[in-house]
C-alpha cells in the first residue's frame, strides 16, 4: 500500500543533488528583521546572501559585471 506521506522512489531528491542544483543555478536569500519598542525602531538587520559556485559566479559576472559595493566618492570642483 502506498503511504501518502512518502514520495515515490523516482521523486526522491538526495541532498547532494539539491546542493548541486543550487550551486549550479545560484540561490539568493534576502530578509529583514526590525526590533522595535513602542513604535521606535531599535535594531534593523538586513540580510542578502548569494549562494553559488565559483564557476557559476564567474560566468555570471562575465555576462553582466557587478558594480562595486563602495564606489569612489565624486570629486568636487
Amino acid at each position: 500500500m502506498h503511504s501518502p506521506n512518502r514520495a515515490a522512489p523516482d521523486k526522491d531528491l538526495v541532498l547532494l543533488d539539491l546542493l548541486d542544483r543550487a550551486l549550479d543555478k545560484g540561490v539568493v536569500l534576502s530578509g529583514e528583521l526590525v526590533i522595535s519598542v513602542a513604535d521606535v525602531d531599535l535594531i534593523y538587520v538586513g540580510l542578502k546572501v548569494l549562494l553559488t559556485s565559483v564557476d557559476t559566479l564567474h560566468n555570471m559576472s562575465a555576462a553582466a559585471p557587478l558594480a562595486p559595493l563602495n564606489p569612489p566618492p565624486e570629486s568636487q570642483p
